[in-house]
């Protein structure tokens, strides 16, 4: 029903909004980039979808009009290394007319902008390219001034010279400090910026729409967000945490794609004959299609040619790491399949903690994302990937094989992801009963339940969270609070209380003008497939495989979500029932720093039993915590790296000096080393050499040791007492 509503509204605004957009003026010196037609309908779709639908039901005008403004020219330039101040002043005019001309699909303006954008990145990008081989005194005191974003707009080009030749300068000294000879380090820096440049001449209308309708949308609210056609496959495929393709991470190096790593048990892997750092030069689709040359091209072209649907083949010339590029290429043939992307999937580790002579065994489980295979579970796969089906099976093993005592949920840097998955994961430890509540733009409130009361993991719990943990991991961790069905560690989470619904914007238009868009994109004779035909067109149309161009999808805020207690997690986030301070620094990131964000506010309670009555035992665990890290070096060092991070956050320059800034530089290294050895000589680790890093094995996290500690004091509690239920009735917390 609300699909059939978004059609009927949408196609309504398409066909009121006819008026014709201003010609967008030229700049010279550049390839003008311009946008497209389904851009134009995108455009206006988005202002119909956020003034109709959006929670905040805003309407956009002059306000929000300078707010897009605002943070469209900060995309673009945001430390004012390339504007002039008689750029922006020109800008100026259009403040107020942007509502008004996404109103009507005219871009015409934010296109102007960024091709002025483009003109100066080029001339600073030549410009130092000049100078880097001038001969530089790196015994002078001057300094170089890398943030300027709360400086006033530059008034000359000479003003802009000064900054970038000190910015040469810069990267010319840090050079010289790593070691190597003079001319290694002109070869090294003319290459990066040759690089910066060529890259610059790959930039499309679908890049610069991009960056417009982020500017859009997150000055509505921080999590209204609009994804080209690329970017929607991307944010699907990292919701599913599969694709379908070779199994490979790439990157270009030089113009050349290069494989960074090879995925275990993909394609490329399985083959033999693909290994990180080598590099492919061409691509052909099937057993027998012409080989395309990818040199230079971008990376997201580029891998568009090496995806595609599993069992479809692909050849790839490849030239082995260690070898020339003018060596003669190797052939490889494969079938691509589909690929599960298990380094970004739930995983446990299994955790020992000696205590009073008694060892205890907790399972960790490391929960990256709330993340689920719509497609496939949509497409009735038996067998699809969700985050509560892989912790399912995860607990299944930590109980039945690794028989811990008791498990942690890990949810630091997690930002969310599905509420369904964050509500079924809920129930994997509360069972039946409801873990959220909705209130949607209408100001309808609807209680989510997990309707399954078999419970997977009733033993001691505790959920770590961290300033990076967002959304779904709120729902989750506020859940197991609220219920006290666990321990709550760490520090005060993001704050992020909305709800995104994602709409495919093809699914909403009218047929008859997505047809218009597919016979004006065949008359112009562009690609007639997925793909795009010409390696670096700046203006790109993003089609199916029938030919009709897709607009993408936008994430639109329609709801906020409340605790079973009635409190939002908007603003204030969860707080911990055990605190650590916070690496993060609080007052710049969180959804209460975000200027476009939604208030905190509550709703009435929903009905629900808590298991335990943990008060009493949090405020024990509380005590035994502070009294531990009263005299915990770990802690100690923890507190003075805080400090010194909030220290630095406001610097914006450095020395260039050559001498100054080695020694600077030595003194924080050798102080970092001696920091660490100090915590490695009390856990009884062997010391680090200067220049020697932890392997992945030692490395050390105090939060989570401690987190484990707290663990440890809880099983203890425990099993000398026992805990109370809700009913006033006394059960021992077992496994």
């Amino acid at each position: 029903m609300l699909k059939r509503i978004f059609a009927i509204t949408l196609t309504a605004a398409v066909l009121a909004c006819t008026a014709s957009p201003k010609a967008q003026k030229p700049v010279e010196g550049v390839n003008n980039i311009k946008p497209d037609e389904q851009q134009s309908l995108v455009a206006k779709e988005v202002v119909g979808l956020i003034e109709n639908y959006n929670y905040k039901k805003i309407k956009l005008n002059d306000s929000i009009s300078s707010i897009i403004f605002d943070r469209y020219i900060k995309a673009l330039d945001p430390s004012k290394y390339y504007f002039l101040e008689s750029d922006i002043k020109e800008f100026e005019a259009n403040r107020y007319n942007l509502d008004d001309d996404l109103r009507i699909g005219d871009l015409s303006t934010p296109f102007y902008i960024f091709n002025m954008y483009l003109k100066r990145y080029n001339e600073r990008i030549s410009y130092s390219l000049s100078q880097i081989k001038d001969k530089y005194d790196f015994n002078q005191n001057d300094v170089y001034v890398y943030d300027r974003e709360k400086m006033p707009w530059v008034k000359s080009i000479a003003e802009l010279d000064n900054i970038w030749k000190k910015r040469v300068k810069y990267e010319l000294v840090n050079l010289k400090i790593a070691g190597t000879d003079d001319a290694k380090h002109i070869e090294t820096l003319t290459k990066r910026y040759t690089n910066l440049r060529s890259q610059a001449s790959k930039f499309n209308n679908q890049d610069v729409f991009q960056i417009l309708m982020d500017s859009f949308t997150e000055a509505i609210d921080p999590h209204t967000n609009y994804f080209n056609p690329r970017n929607a496959e991307v944010f699907n495929q990292e919701m599913s945490r599969s694709l379908e393709g070779i199994g490979a991470t790439l990157q270009v190096d030089n113009e050349v794609v290069k494989i960074v790593s090879v995925v275990p048990g993909g394609p490329a892997f399985k083959s033999k004959k693909v290994n990180a750092g080598d590099r492919i030069v061409a691509v052909a689709q099937g057993v027998d299609g012409e080989f395309e040359d990818i040199i230079g091209w971008r990376i997201d072209n580029a891998v568009a040619k090496i995806k595609g649907p599993k069992g479809t083949t692909v050849r790839l010339k490849i030239i082995p790491v260690g070898q020339e590029l003018s060596a003669k290429p190797q052939i490889i043939t494969l079938v691509r399949e589909k690929i599960i992307l298990a380094d970004q999937s739930a995983k446990k580790i299994v955790k020992t903690v000696e205590n009073e002579g008694k060892p205890y065994k907790i399972g960790v489980i490391k929960i990256p994302a709330f993340y689920a295979d719509f497609k496939a579970a949509n497409a009735g796969d038996p067998n699809y990937k969700s985050t509560t089906r892989d912790v399912r099976l995860l607990i299944d093993t930590l109980k039945n094989m690794d028989k811990v005592d008791a498990i942690v949920v890990d949810l630091r840097a997690n930002g969310g992801g599905s509420l369904n998955e964050a509500i079924e994961l809920s129930g994997l430890f509360i069972g039946k009963g409801p873990i959220v509540q909705v209130k949607d733009y209408r100001n309808s409130v609807k209680v989510y339940k997990d309707e399954n009361s078999n419970i997977t993991w009733n033993g001691p719990l505790g959920v770590m969270i961290d300033r990076l943990s967002a959304s779904a991991s709120e729902i989750f961790a506020g859940a197991i609070q609220d219920y006290q069905r666990g321990i709550i560690i760490g520090t005060q989470s993001y704050g992020k209380g909305t709800v995104q619904s994602s709409i495919d914007l093809n699914s909403l238009m009218n047929s008859g003008v997505l047809n218009q868009l597919a016979a004006l994109f065949k008359k112009k004779e562009q690609a007639k497939s997925v793909q795009i035909k010409d390696k670096n067109q700046t203006t790109v149309t993003i089609v199916d495989k029938n030919g009709v161009p897709q607009l993408g999808q936008i994430n639109l805020t329609m709801a906020k979500f409340y605790r079973v207690s009635g409190n939002s997690t908007q603003h204030k986030g969860v707080i911990p029932d055990i605190s650590f301070p916070s690496i993060y620094p609080l007052d710049k990131i969180g959804e209460d720093t975000e200027p476009s964000a939604l208030p905190f506010d509550m709703v009435n309670p929903s009905t629900y039993t808590t298991v335990y009555d943990l008060n009493a035992v949090k405020a024990n665990l509380l005590k035994l915590h502070e009294k531990r890290i009263s005299k915990s070096l770990d802690y100690k060092l923890l507190k003075e790296d805080i400090a010194e991070i909030k220290k630095r956050e406001n610097e914006t320059s450095v020395t260039l000096n050559e001498a100054k800034l080695k020694a600077e530089r030595d003194a924080l290294e050798a102080k970092s080393l001696a920091r660490v050895n100090q915590v490695r000589a009390q856990k009884g680790l062997a010391l680090l050499k200067k220049g020697e890093k932890t392997t992945k094995e030692d490395a050390l996290d105090f939060i989570e040791d401690e987190s484990m500690n707290i663990m440890v004091d809880f099983m203890k509690h425990t099993e000398n007492s026992k805990l109370s239920k809700n009913t006033s009735k006394s059960a021992p917390l077992n496994k």
